[in-house]
């Protein structure tokens, strides 16, 4: 079927073209009966607006491109929750991409979501000083940091890590723990060296020791590699719990344990960091870091929309968010070392 025209709407409506454009666009201003008029015919017509050209008239689309580190971890899925949640409100839709923590990638997207003209980007970058941001920003195209605190001028939204690691590791100390693995990612993700850095405070204010072990990737396969490397360490120099960089990593470490003939939490325990839904729902019940992942991308959407609302007036906010301890099962109170 050939494409239908506006000019064709309007002809069938008996109306000019501009009302037509005024039904689409600011129906309020159009009578009842002449809105009716023009939804009939673009009806009767089959008519698709063809948003490309209305995004090239009025310089900007109504998308906002949401770059994430890793689609697979359902953190990133809960985040893009919150952040579609409030940008439906605002008849605006979110676009998801997937850097896989990939810098060559994540500025692919970049490029891509900044030809599409969107209204802004929310990013989780892969490298904290991303110098394409700045440029992006400086182009026009408003960039919000999610799940990072901003080192210049833009707004961000994140979680005191330093204090999430702080939390795990004075909870395990007060369990009775004294030898303490962390199973982290790249210390070159800021979130992993935060998280590090935290557990490390609470460790070393208790007299107890750190271990420290990384993975390539913060994922299922990480954690379960890590805790290959812990369980077949001897008994007696075996960590005797474990603070996990996220829950994906977790619930591999928590495999590794099970495939070993290791108890959590009698023989190891073990506490995440973000709280997603299956940390609660694993064989063993993993105590977390809670993060509030809605709210972090409501958060950022609500900054965005903001500076596009009113750029001159806008002021960029770095907003920082308290996570909190959630306990169960991996990590309840231990045997007497």
């Amino acid at each position: 079927m050939a494409t239908r025209s506006i000019k064709e709407v309007a002809q069938l409506a008996r109306v000019s073209v501009g009302t037509v454009s005024n039904v689409l666009n600011r129906p309020e201003i159009v009578s009842p009966a002449t809105r009716e008029r023009v939804f009939d015919a673009i009806r009767e017509l089959g008519f698709v607006r063809n948003e490309v050209a209305r995004h090239l008239r009025v310089g900007r689309s109504r998308t906002v491109g949401l770059v994430v580190l890793d689609v697979s971890n359902p953190f990133f899925v809960d985040v893009a929750q919150g952040a579609e949640a409030v940008a439906d409100e605002h008849d605006t839709m979110v676009v998801l991409c997937n850097s896989a923590g990939d810098p060559g990638r994540e500025r692919r997207h970049l490029d891509q979501l900044e030809q599409h003209r969107v209204l802004g980007v929310l990013i989780t970058p892969v490298e904290q000083d991303n110098p394409w941001l700045a440029e992006m920003a400086g182009r026009g195209t408003p960039v919000v940091l999610v799940d990072s605190p901003a080192t210049g001028p833009r707004c961000s939204v994140a979680v005191d890590d330093r204090m999430g690691g702080r939390l795990a590791g004075d909870h395990l100390l007060e369990r009775g723990h004294r030898r303490v693995v962390f199973a982290g990612g790249p210390p070159s993700v800021r979130q992993v060296a935060d998280r590090h850095a935290g557990v490390a405070e609470a460790v070393a204010a208790g007299a107890a020791e750190l271990l420290t072990c990384t993975a390539p990737a913060l994922t299922v396969a990480g954690g379960r590699a890590i805790g290959e490397r812990v369980a077949g360490l001897p008994a007696g120099e075996r960590p005797t719990a474990a603070f996990c960089a996220n829950d994906m990593m977790a619930l591999g470490f928590l495999q590794a344990m099970a495939a070993h003939g290791l108890r959590v939490p009698d023989d190891l325990a073990i506490v995440g960091y973000d709280d997603i839904d299956f940390a609660a729902a694993a064989a063993v019940p993993l105590s977390s870091v809670r993060q509030p992942r809605q709210l972090l991308g409501r958060a950022a959407v609500d900054l965005l929309l903001d500076e596009v609302a009113d750029p001159g007036q806008h002021r960029h906010r770095q907003v920082i968010f308290q996570p909190d301890l959630v306990v169960r099962e991996s990590s309840a109170p231990h045997r007497t070392l």
